[in-house]
Formats: C-alpha cells, sequence, structure tokens
C-alpha cells in the first residue's frame, strides 16, 4: 500500500501563525523530514514520530528520503518554514516524483500545505509594504545565475515593484546584497524605505526600518527578509505604507474620498489604466496616432540641439551624450473632488466662473454636469487651497462629493417668489456637506407648483401658501422609483428647519452604512413621528440585474 506525502509550510515559526491543517498534518504523520532548524520550531507537536533532519543545501536528498518513505507505505511530512511552494519543499518533492515516473492516479498522495510566507509574515510587522505589486527575488546564485538575477532585480526596480529579497547575505555570499543595492539605486532614491526582519515571530526577531541608502550599515543575514518599498512607499511613524494605488481622492471635508462601487470601474477615474481614462472610442484614436508616431523620427530635445550646435562651433565630430536618468517615480497623485454651483437660488453662470473653472480645472482635470444643479470637479493638485480660494473669489459656493446632504432648491422663479429662500438658505448653512450614511438629497420649491420635483428627491421640501409641506422617502432612482410620501401639510415657517435637521440628525445617527434614505424609513416604520407608508408602484416589475 503507497503512503502519502504531506508538504507543509508551516509559516514564521510561532505556533499561533501556524494553520490548523498544517498542526493536525504534522500530528498525523509517522515521519518527519526538514532541516534541523525547522525540526526544533515544531518540537512542541512531536509525539512519536521518526525524525530525519539534515542540515543547509541538502535539501535534495531530503527530498528523496521523503519519497521513498511514502512509496513504503508512510505518511511523510516534508516541512518548510514560510510557504512550501515558495522557495520551499514543494517543487523539489515533486521534480524527484517526476523522475521516476509519478503520476497522481497510480502514485503517493502528495498534499501541499500553505503557510504564511516570509514576505507576508514581515510585512504584517512593518506596517502594510505590499499593498500595490510585488516580487520575490532569492539572492541566493548557488542553483540560479547571477545573472539572470541581476536581470530579475533590474527589471522590477524599473517596473516599481515592491521587492522581497530572500537568502540576502551569508557566510560565503556577501557581495549579492551590494549588488541587489547598486542596481537598485539606479532606479530609487536613496530615501526609499526599506525593512529588515529577522528570524519574524520567533524569539530572536529583530526589525530595523531603515532605507535604501543605508541599509548594508545594518546586520543581514540568511534570516534576514529585505523589503524594499517602491517609489509611493512612505514611513509613518515607524511603519512603512504603500498606498494601494497612485491615486488618491480627496474633497472638502474628508481627507480621502472612497470611489463608490459603481464608479470604481469608470475609465474617467483610472486614468493611468491603458484606456488612459478615456471612453473607448478615443482609445481607438489614441491608439492610432500612438502606433503612426512609433514609426516618425522622434524629436530632438532642445538641450539635444543646443548640444550639437556646441560641438559644431568648437569643430568637434565627436557627439557629446546625455547620460539619460534611469530613476523611477510614480508619485501618488492626489485628486481634489468638489463640487460647485452659482448659488442656493441662482442657476445661472457668469462668463468670468466659466473661465475660472477652466483654469483651475486645467488639461488634466475633469469637469461633470450633473442634474442636481451642481458641476463636479475632480482636479489633479497637491494645493486644493490654491484651487478652493480661486473659485470663492468667482463668487461659486462649494461643497463636498460623497455621502454627504445636498440641498436642491429651485430658482423661486429667478427670484421673484423670494418668501421662502431665508429658510432653504438656512438649510443650507447648517447642513450643507454634513456625512450621512449615504447620499441625501433635499429637495426645496418655493411654490405648490414643485416644477423642480422636490417630491422626487429623498426628502421634498414645498412652499405653499405661506406654509410647508414636507415629503419623505422617494425612491430616486431604479425601475421601480416613486415620489416622497407626504407626511405633513402645513408646517410653519419658523418649524421646518428644525424639523428637517432632526429628522437628517436621526438617519446620521441611526442609519447603517451605505443604507439610502427611503430603505432607513422602511426599516425603522416611524422617523420623528411619521410613519412609514409603502409608496411602490403596485405593478409587477422585473428586478434589474444589479438589483438595489
Amino acid at each position: 500500500m503507497l503512503g502519502k506525502l504531506l508538504v507543509i509550510g508551516f509559516g514564521p515559526g510561532s505556533f499561533d501563525h501556524m494553520t490548523n491543517r498544517a498542526q493536525t498534518a504534522i500530528q498525523e504523520s509517522e515521519c518527519i523530514i526538514g532541516y534541523k532548524t525547522y525540526v526544533d520550531l515544531i518540537q512542541d507537536l512531536l509525539t512519536d514520530q521518526e525524525i530525519i533532519s539534515t542540515g543547509m543545501s541538502e535539501e535534495v536528498s531530503r527530498a528523496q528520503a521523503a519519497v521513498r518513505l511514502a512509496e513504503e507505505g508512510k505518511t511523510v511530512a516534508v516541512i518548510s518554514s514560510g510557504d512550501a511552494g515558495v522557495y520551499g519543499m514543494a517543487g523539489l518533492v515533486y521534480e524527484v516524483l517526476i523522475e521516476q515516473g509519478w503520476t497522481e492516479a497510480t502514485g503517493v498522495s502528495v498534499e501541499v500545505i500553505p503557510g504564511v510566507s516570509a514576505s507576508n509574515s514581515c510585512a504584517s510587522i512593518l506596517g502594510a509594504p505590499i499593498m500595490h505589486d510585488s516580487c520575490t527575488i532569492s539572492l541566493s546564485d548557488h542553483l540560479t545565475p547571477w545573472e539572470l538575477i541581476e536581470k530579475r532585480i533590474d527589471a522590477a526596480a524599473q517596473a516599481d515593484f515592491v521587492i522581497s529579497l530572500y537568502n540576502p547575505k551569508s557566510g560565503r555570499r556577501t557581495r549579492q546584497i551590494q549588488e541587489a543595492q547598486r542596481i537598485l539605486l539606479e532606479y530609487r532614491s536613496p530615501q526609499t524605505p526599506v525593512g529588515l526582519v529577522k528570524s519574524a515571530y520567533r524569539d530572536r526577531q529583530h526589525i530595523v526600518i531603515t532605507d535604501l541608502e543605508n541599509m548594508l550599515n545594518y546586520d543581514i543575514g540568511m534570516l534576514t527578509t529585505v523589503v524594499i518599498g517602491n517609489s509611493s512607499t512612505f514611513l509613518y511613524d515607524n511603519k512603512m505604507i504603500t498606498p494601494r494605488g497612485y491615486q488618491r481622492k480627496y474633497t472638502l471635508n474628508t481627507e480621502k474620498q472612497r470611489l463608490r462601487p459603481h464608479e470604481r470601474l469608470r475609465h474617467e477615474n483610472e486614468p493611468w489604466a491603458l484606456h488612459q481614462g478615456i471612453n473607448n472610442i478615443e482609445t481607438a484614436q489614441i491608439e492610432t496616432a500612438a502606433t503612426a508616431t512609433k514609426v516618425a523620427t522622434p524629436k530632438a530635445t532642445s538641450l539635444e540641439l543646443a548640444l550639437e550646435a556646441l560641438n559644431r562651433v568648437q569643430g568637434s565630430t565627436t557627439p557629446i551624450y546625455i547620460q539619460e536618468a534611469k530613476t523611477v517615480h510614480n508619485p501618488v497623485i492626489s485628486v481634489f473632488e468638489l463640487a460647485v454651483s452659482p448659488g442656493i437660488v441662482n442657476k445661472q453662470f457668469t462668463p468670468k466662473q466659466m473661465i475660472t473653472l477652466a483654469d483651475v480645472v486645467g488639461d488634466d482635470g475633469k469637469m461633470e454636469y450633473t442634474p442636481h444643479h451642481q458641476i463636479h470637479l475632480r482636479i489633479p493638485t497637491a494645493n486644493p487651497e490654491i484651487v478652493t480660494e480661486k473659485l470663492k473669489v468667482a463668487g461659486f459656493i462649494l461643497e463636498p462629493l460623497g455621502d454627504v446632504f445636498q440641498l436642491k432648491a429651485c430658482d423661486f422663479c429667478d427670484g421673484e417668489k423670494k418668501d421662502s429662500i431665508p429658510h432653504a438658505e438656512e438649510l443650507h448653512q447648517k447642513l450643507s456637506g454634513l456625512e450621512l450614511p449615504k447620499e441625501l438629497k433635499v429637495g426645496f420649491n418655493g411654490c405648490g407648483m414643485a416644477c423642480y420635483g422636490a417630491v422626487n428627491d429623498d426628502i421634498g421640501i414645498i412652499f405653499r401658501k405661506g406654509k410647508f409641506d414636507l415629503f419623505l422617502g422617494a425612491k430616486t432612482v431604479g425601475r421601480t422609483a416613486h415620489a416622497g410620501q407626504p407626511v405633513a401639510e402645513g408646517v410653519e415657517p419658523d418649524k421646518i428647519v428644525e424639523v428637517v435637521e432632526t429628522i437628517i440628525n436621526e438617519y446620521k445617527e441611526k442609519g447603517h452604512p451605505n443604507e439610502r434614505f427611503f430603505k432607513y424609513f422602511k426599516r425603522v416604520g416611524v422617523i420623528q413621528g411619521y410613519t412609514y407608508q409603502d409608496m411602490t408602484p403596485k405593478i409587477e416589475i422585473e428586478p434589474a440585474p444589479c438589483g438595489d
């Protein structure tokens, strides 16, 4: 009867970080095979198993012994620290099996049990350095030619990968880490954050956070993993942090503005992608232009022309070469997002305001018209205060984007029906930009005609016969959209702001994250004494695939 091979990655070494399957696999094995240090790390899990421990660089003999014992009918555990499939024993075991003609159908059973790799365990100690594309490179040239390792380091450095270096240095291999540093400094800033982690999660754990320029001033050995940040990695409170992408979004009242689910894959929100942030038709035009450019003769730069002229004046025939800078720098782009409008009542933009918008948005920003009496701006800038100052001088009202309160007032017949305007302005002053579980719009109409459709907003306010009517819980999107429920007529003018403010504050406090106002009203049943009634159209409509 054939036995079983359990190729186990037991993680960094502490039992707390070893998977339950790894522990049970060790305990159910009849024979344990591994590097002596690794056997010592799992000593407390051993009972009466046969132990075969060997020294460093004897991996092939361990794999051969494991296969032989499994073919004798034994359950054999081949142990590796970290993950068995990342510079571990899994590949060698399969190579030995393949040499002997093994197949899964007829040969010994093989189970590879994953573990936490060194790059992941070290990253968790250092902070969050591997939040973007990353790679692992072993500096050991015992089995891999150094020329190939050099090419990999060079390619990873050019591509701005976060890099984890395994096996960086040993008693006999001391130059490899120096050469790796030299290559990396050709592409990365000397101040690039670097983490050195020795024996992660073991008794002799040692951590150093330094930079690329100074990393060789510290002790680095075979038990050290070297984590090198990319061009956007930064240090904060002695932690290495790599942003998840190369763009951060800000708005007026929040440090970071997350993209909502339906916005994440829009082209304009991914200017760094292959489509360059534009639609398919524009992309095709750019690709055609790019193809034509490739066959054209590249234009000389001003500096190159000047140097050529200098050569001719001096009578020299030897060209002057310019050393091309190789440093890779992909800065995190700060995108400032906000909404602008000409006023609460005023719906007319002046020429000066339109010129100001074009100026602050520039060629790289975006302007988006919305049906909510606002223009949304997305401006790449590190100085949002300069942008806001220009917009304020031009007479714009500025508001944040995202899950916030917005007042949508009508134009009050170009200001002629002005009795309710002060109440609209007070609501805006008190609540504009207030963070809420989900975006919420309050429609405010200055007469009973309600021609701006206030009843179709989350909360509707209509001024009629000197008093206010209140509507709650419109379903603003979807094929089952409906107007809000009329909950009060004849609310006194001196009470309307307080009533709406109280409703908004309750929703802010008790609403679930991402829960629209109409869903909240339906869930709780009563808001400030107003009882929910189902206003959904009484017809059967097939649900949209995306749901709501």
